[in-house]
C-alpha cells in the first residue's frame, strides 16, 4: 500500500489517524453489519469494504483530505470513520466538501461522531481552503441528523433532494442537506 500522508488529529478521547492493513477486517465486519448499515442502500462484502479503503486512501492522495481511521485512546483500535470528502455528484450544492461519519454500531451514543466531527470540521477551517462543510443523509437517518445539528449546521428544507445515486422510488433517495460555514 502506498503511504498516504494523513494528519493526525487528537481529541479527549479519540485520535483520528491514517489507515492501516489492519483496519480492514473490522471495517469489513462494520459494513456487513444492517444495523450499522440501515440507511445505505446495502451491506457490504469484504472485498466492497476493502474496495472503499482503497477509495479513501486515493481520495486522501488526490485531495489532501479524506476521512481518518477512529481510534479510541481507551479502547479497540479501530472503532469506524469520521472525516471529509468530495461531493461531486450531479446536485445543486456540488461540488461540495461533505462531512460524514460511520462508527461501528456497539460505539454509538458515546458522542464519538460528534467528537471527531467537530476536530474534522477544524482541520477543514485551518487546512483546507473552503468556506463550507455540507453533510447528508437520508431522511430517515435521524440518528446523523442529531450529529449535524449538534456540530452546529444548519438545514433549510428547500435543499432537501433526491439523492441521483439511489435509485428512483427506492425508500432512501431522498436526503437532508445540512450546511455549516467557516466562522
Amino acid at each position: 500500500m502506498e503511504h498516504v500522508d494523513v494528519p493526525e488529529l487528537r481529541t479527549e478521547r479519540l485520535l483520528l489517524r491514517a489507515w492501516r492493513d489492519d483496519d480492514r477486517a473490522p471495517f469489513a465486519a462494520l459494513n456487513a453489519d444492517p444495523v450499522v448499515m440501515e440507511h445505505h442502500l446495502s451491506t457490504l462484502t469484504r472485498a466492497q469494504s476493502d474496495a472503499a479503503v482503497d477509495r479513501i486512501e486515493a481520495i486522501w492522495r488526490d485531495r489532501g483530505y479524506g476521512v481518518w481511521a477512529v481510534q479510541p485512546v481507551d479502547g479497540p483500535p479501530f472503532v469506524g470513520y469520521v472525516g471529509l470528502a468530495p461531493a461531486d455528484f450531479p446536485a445543486p450544492f456540488t461540488p461540495a466538501v461533505e462531512i460524514g461519519w460511520r462508527l461501528a454500531a456497539d460505539q454509538w451514543n458515546r458522542g464519538y461522531a460528534t467528537e471527531a466531527a467537530r476536530a474534522a470540521l477544524a482541520h477543514a477551517w485551518t487546512a483546507l481552503d473552503v468556506d463550507e462543510v455540507v453533510s447528508f443523509t437520508a431522511t430517515t437517518n435521524v440518528r446523523s441528523q442529531r450529529v449535524m445539528q449538534k456540530l452546529g449546521m444548519t438545514r433549510d428544507p428547500a435543499d432537501d433532494f433526491e439523492h441521483p445515486n439511489v435509485p428512483v422510488g427506492h425508500s432512501l433517495r431522498r436526503h437532508v442537506l445540512y450546511r455549516v460555514a467557516r466562522r
